[in-house]
């Protein structure tokens, strides 16, 4: 079937198959929070973004060959709240952004910092620091050999504008600099956006609306 990227919290994930990696979306908790876990398709070996709640339904995802590492996007509770229980059965090493590190209450093993490759299998992603919705938010970006990239943005980039800056000018000016300069400046439209919640986009669809969200500011 045809990957959508359209889940539902109590329904089932979705698969989107790729040459070298094959990512699976979920989505668990009262906020809808969206799950990846990324596997190599030479090795086997798994990596989730964002044990975000529900730790059963993640680990019967995630299945018997358990992951080797699950990176935490952002250090807002949403996004971590099945943390421990998965890294308790799963012994992966935890990964988060340097500055959002301290917020999360399970110990990171691997800091993060823009520019900084993280692997899976042999597979390889590439940390950006996107700074405004948290101080330490990352997002991952996978440049397929084989076709477009795509990037896991957590809660710096939706369908329809940047992550929640709670207002503060500061804050906006510095999340839509970095989401541009480092994610719309640099990958080209077919660019498939994950998000921490809701619905996938592509780069191009959003690119057209950058002014609008400059000029609203948020």
């Amino acid at each position: 079937m045809t990957y959508s990227g359209e889940v539902k919290v109590g329904g089932p994930a979705d698969v989107h198959e790729l040459k070298d990696l094959m990512i699976t979306k979920i989505a668990v908790g009262p906020m809808d929070n969206n799950a990846y876990l990324l596997r190599c398709r030479a090795t086997d070996e798994q990596l989730l973004i964002d044990a975000a709640d529900q730790a059963e339904t993640l680990l019967g995802m995630i299945g018997d060959d358990g992951i080797a590492s699950v990176v935490t996007t952002h250090r807002h509770g949403d996004h971590w709240g099945a943390l421990a229980e998965v890294v308790a059965a799963t012994g992966a090493r935890t990964y988060a952004g340097r500055e959002d590190a301290p917020g999360i209450p399970v110990p990171t093993d691997v800091l993060v910092d823009d520019g900084d490759v993280i692997r899976v299998g042999r597979v390889e992603l590439t940390a950006r620091h996107l700074v405004g919705h948290t101080p330490g938010s990352i997002a991952l970006v996978y440049d397929d050999p084989h076709g477009h990239p795509h990037v896991f943005t957590g809660d710096c980039l939706f369908p329809g504008g940047v992550g929640n800056t709670r207002k503060d000018p500061k804050a906006f000016a510095s999340l839509i600099h970095d989401v541009e300069t480092k994610l719309f400046d640099v990958l080209p439209d077919e660019t498939w956006v994950y998000p921490g919640h809701g619905n996938d986009t592509t780069l191009g669809a959003e690119r057209p609306h950058l002014p609008e969200w400059h000029a609203r500011g948020w």
